[in-house]
């Protein structure tokens, strides 16, 4: 599947070829916000016209939007991997989080 972002906000994009449309769906809010095009760049203006619309819409009812990504997340574990990365944290001088974050830096590119 293909993603695409904007403003922070992260899509799926899917090809429907009988009707000849991208379809994308915006993954990282609660609320649905969908949009489509014919061409690439119908697409990522229908995707930067519905980010707007969102955070209009938000601004218009006195709503905070959903941030894309807090930086926060849980993460649940076997009980020997969280020893054996609270040990190897340790060793580099880092607090746990710490750690994590760089090991999932790393990984994410």
């Amino acid at each position: 599947m293909t993603t695409m972002t904007h403003e922070g906000y992260l899509a799926t994009v899917e090809l429907d070829e009988d009707a000849g449309l991208f379809h994308g769906e915006v993954i990282n809010t609660r609320d649905v916000l969908t949009f489509q095009g014919r061409t690439l760049d119908e697409l990522k203006a229908a995707f930067a016209d519905t980010v707007a619309d969102y955070l209009d819409w938000c601004r218009e009812r006195g709503k905070t939007p959903e941030k894309p990504f807090s930086g926060t997340f849980s993460v649940r574990v076997a009980p020997d991997i969280h020893r054996r990365a609270a040990a190897a944290a340790a060793r580099e001088g880092k607090s746990l989080n710490g750690f994590v974050s760089d090991v999932l830096e790393r990984a994410a590119g």
